[in-house]
């Protein structure tokens, strides 16, 4: 027979926290409904799983739709000059709509990701840097919660 453990252990959470809370380790379906929920919700915190399952989603559709644009409207170099510009033949409105609808709670989780390692989401503001700026946010979305990071919840 085992002995019980000198201490007590947290129980784990049951089922998914609050709306307003960050969701550690939320699996794929759940941080998908939680980015749409939270439309346009700047405040609060957004755990490193809700987050990234979002990136996965956004790029695989973004490719997904480029490359159905691009069957269907192939480019004709050879004509470029004399009807419309590459950039005219290139133009894929469905990836613009795409990004259009998710630039917002795209920001938004970027902005409540930030707070969930302490920091302002005004860091958004170091992608202005060609290169570098992509790369630091990168290494900071992808750090560990920081306690610290609870003042931006809401105050209860």
């Amino acid at each position: 027979m085992s002995t019980p453990p000198a201490y007590p252990t947290p129980a784990k959470p049951q089922g998914e926290p609050p709306i307003d809370q960050p969701y550690y380790g939320a699996p794929f379906p759940a941080a998908i409904k939680r980015f749409f929920q939270k439309y346009a919700t700047f405040s609060g915190r957004a755990g490193r799983a809700e987050y990234w399952w979002w990136i996965l989603v956004s790029v695989v559709v973004s490719i997904v739709l480029s490359r159905i644009w691009g069957a269907s409207h192939p480019i004709d170099v050879t004509q470029t000059a004399t009807t419309m510009s590459l950039f005219q033949q290139s133009f894929d409105p469905i990836s613009s709509i795409w990004s259009l609808i998710t630039l917002v709670p795209g920001l938004a989780l970027f902005w409540r990701r930030m707070h969930d390692t302490n920091r302002s989401g005004l860091w958004i503001f170091l992608a202005l840097i060609p290169l570098v700026g992509a790369i630091i946010l990168i290494v900071f979305a992808a750090q560990a919660a920081r306690p610290e990071g609870a003042r931006f919840d809401k105050q209860r």
